[in-house]
């Protein structure tokens, strides 16, 4: 098993009961985070664990745990985060060519972080299909 799957499999056992996660506290500046940016709805930071030449994650400031549990009234917060991430994906130099977005969901999807947050991966050729 591959190391975010692993720790997919152990949030999953330890429950995503709406506890503080790590991006709770990097969102209170708790934890330091290379920040690319923040606006009132979400933050966007470099993946400490970079799975690509790129690899920024973008979050709600509201903690959603995850997308299938996400209600119609989060829509225009998931709409924005998949807009912060488009306009990172636009301005950053090295994602010119493409970029793929991801957003894992519980225990099979390899979520790790009960705390939404969409992936930006590029800086390379992506492979298909992934997983």
């Amino acid at each position: 098993m591959g190391d975010e799957v692993t720790l997919a499999a152990i949030a999953a056992v330890q429950g995503h009961d709406g506890g503080d996660t790590i991006f709770g506290k990097i969102i209170r500046k708790e934890i330091s985070a290379e920040i690319v940016h923040e606006d009132e709805v979400c933050l966007a930071f470099k993946d400490i664990n970079p799975q690509a030449p790129v690899h920024i994650l973008v979050i709600p400031k509201k903690k959603i745990a995850q997308l299938s549990v996400a209600e119609q009234a989060d829509a225009p917060i998931l709409g924005h985060l998949l807009m912060t991430a488009s306009k990172i994906g636009r301005e950053h130099p090295s994602l010119a060519d493409g970029f793929r977005i991801v957003i894992n969901d519980g225990k099979d999807g390899a979520q790790s972080v009960y705390h939404i947050h969409v992936h930006i991966l590029g800086g390379r050729q992506m492979k298909w299909p992934p997983g």
